[in-house]
C-alpha cells in the first residue's frame, strides 16, 4: 500500500525538489565509486516513514539502505531545505485556510530518549532516566507553529523566549495577540518577555486551580498528544 497516492506525491516531490541544492558528482579515479542514489527514491521512503510512522530499517531495501536515509535526511536538514519547506507548508495553510493568530498557546512535553543523545537530559519525572523537553507554541486551532528541543531537566518558562522567536519566519503578528500559558509560567520574567514582544500575558495564576477547558491552554496539550501519537515526528 502506497504512503501516498500518486496524485498526491507528484506535485509534492516537485515543490520539494526545487528546494533541493544542486549534487556535484565526484568521480573516483578508479572508477568504483558508487552510484549516489536518486533524491526521488529517497525522498518517497522518507514519505513512508512519515506516514507509517515505522523504523527506517522496516522502509529500507535493496535500492536503498537505512544509513542512506538518514545521511540524506540530515543533509537536507543542514542545507536548509527542511527549514524553507515548514515555511513554505505555513505559507500554503494561511493562504488556503488560515491561521489564527490572534491566540496563541505555549506548553513542553517531556518524552523519553533512551538513546540519549546532544539534546537529551535527565528526566525528573522518569527516575533521572534520558529523555528531552519539547516547547511547542500552536495557534488557536492546534497548528504547530514553531518548536524547540531541549534537555528534560530545563524549566518551561526557560524555553519560551526561543518558541517565541520561532514565529518570526510568520512576519508581522496581529495586535492584541494574546499567548496562554499554565502556571509554570506564572512569574515577573515571563510577563516582561511576553511585554517586550508586545503580546497579552493569559496566565493561570499559581495556587489558583484552573479547569484545562476553561482557558485556551487545551489546543497546545491536543497538539501535543498528536505529536506523541505519531513517534517520527517526535
Amino acid at each position: 500500500m502506497p504512503a501516498l497516492q500518486p496524485y498526491l506525491i507528484e506535485p509534492i516531490w516537485e515543490q520539494f525538489r526545487a528546494l533541493l541544492p544542486e549534487h556535484r558528482e565526484t568521480n573516483h579515479p578508479l572508477g568504483c565509486h558508487r552510484l549516489r542514489i536518486p533524491d526521488r527514491t529517497v525522498f518517497e521512503k522518507l514519505v513512508q516513514i512519515l506516514v507509517f510512522g515505522c523504523a527506517y530499517e522496516r522502509i529500507a531495501d535493496e535500492c536503498c539502505s537505512a544509513t542512506t536515509l538518514r545521511r540524506r535526511r540530515d543533509e537536507w536538514i543542514e542545507a536548509g531545505v527542511m527549514a524553507e519547506l515548514r515555511e513554505l507548508a505555513l505559507d500554503a495553510y494561511d493562504k488556503l485556510i488560515g491561521l489564527k493568530l490572534s491566540a496563541l498557546a505555549v506548553d513542553c512535553c517531556i518524552t523519553k530518549a533512551p538513546c540519549g543523545g546532544e539534546k537529551a537530559g535527565r528526566n525528573p519525572v522518569d527516575r533521572g532516566k534520558q529523555g528531552i523537553k519539547r516547547s511547542t507554541v500552536v495557534d488557536a486551532k492546534g497548528i504547530p507553529l514553531g518548536t524547540v528541543i531541549a534537555p528534560a531537566n530545563r524549566h518551561d518558562s526557560l524555553l519560551l523566549a526561543e518558541t517565541l522567536d520561532t514565529l518570526e519566519a510568520l512576519g508581522e503578528l496581529p495586535e492584541q495577540t494574546s499567548v496562554h500559558l499554565d502556571r509554570g509560567y506564572d512569574s515577573r520574567s515571563t510577563r516582561e518577555k511576553l511585554r517586550n514582544r508586545r503580546l497579552l500575558a493569559v496566565i493561570s495564576e499559581k495556587g489558583k486551580p484552573t479547569p484545562l477547558a476553561a482557558t485556551k491552554r487545551w489546543i497546545v496539550e491536543r497538539t501535543n498528544s498528536w505529536n506523541n501519537a505519531h513517534k517520527k515526528l517526535v
